[in-house]
């Protein structure tokens, strides 16, 4: 139905505004829970807690014990250190056994050393050896007696001289007294090599030292 407006004298038709529901409307709001209220209040408290943790935390040192690139750090520095102790112990075993085997090396040398004999020590000890005899001289005279009664033995004896290389002997027959065995006689010092020379290449084992001999050296066979 059509409405007359008290200001005016046209009409209009009604709509929902001319009949508004009952009840605040609009900016005006029902009334809230007891929750709803105190989660602010909560929200506040909470994160004073929080900060008052940290600050603590920041003060005491206690919160720098517990952050992770503390720990991290620590670990490092534990690693290194560890790593260290190795390489120092390593190199002090190097060196220990470097040291060893030097001292190794010259226990060795000194043993060489103190094993073989030095020139002075061989040079002495050598000549406490008997000197070498002179050796025989085939250009002196040889006599031969034959004090047997076997005919020809002196000139065999002599014979045999003469192949051993004497090229001055003579075979004799005895005069004066004889000896009871064979023997080789020497009339010199300087000719005792050459008497014993000639005893061996005859067999006979008696050599000795006269004067006043016919010849250097005198065979005499009584055998």
């Amino acid at each position: 139905m059509a409405r007359k407006d008290r200001n005016t004298d046209e009409s209009y038709a009604e709509d929902v505004f001319d009949n508004p529901p009952q009840g605040p409307v609009g900016v005006h709001r029902g009334n809230r829970s007891v929750m709803a209220r105190l989660v602010p209040f909560l929200i506040v408290v909470v994160v004073a807690a929080v900060a008052g943790l940290a600050v603590w935390a920041v003060m005491s040192g206690e919160g720098m014990k517990a952050m992770p690139w503390k720990s991290t750090a620590t670990s490092s520095q534990k690693v290194s250190s560890s790593a260290s102790s190795k390489a120092s112990a390593s190199a002090s075993s190097s060196a220990s056994a470097s040291a060893s085997s030097s001292a190794s090396a010259s226990e060795s040398a000194s043993a060489s050393e103190s094993a073989s004999p030095s020139p002075s020590q061989t040079a002495s000890d050598s000549p406490s050896q008997s000197p070498t005899p002179a050796a025989a001289n085939l250009a002196t005279q040889v006599r031969v007696v034959n004090g047997t009664k076997k005919t020809g033995y002196a000139a065999a004896q002599a014979s045999t001289l003469q192949k051993a290389g004497y090229s001055n002997v003579v075979a004799a027959n005895p005069s004066g007294s004889l000896p009871s065995a064979s023997v080789v006689w020497y009339q010199n010092e300087a000719d005792s090599a050459t008497a014993q020379d000639v005893a061996a290449k005859l067999g006979i084992s008696n050599v000795s030292q006269v004067s006043n001999l016919s010849a250097p050296v005198v065979v005499v066979l009584m055998n």
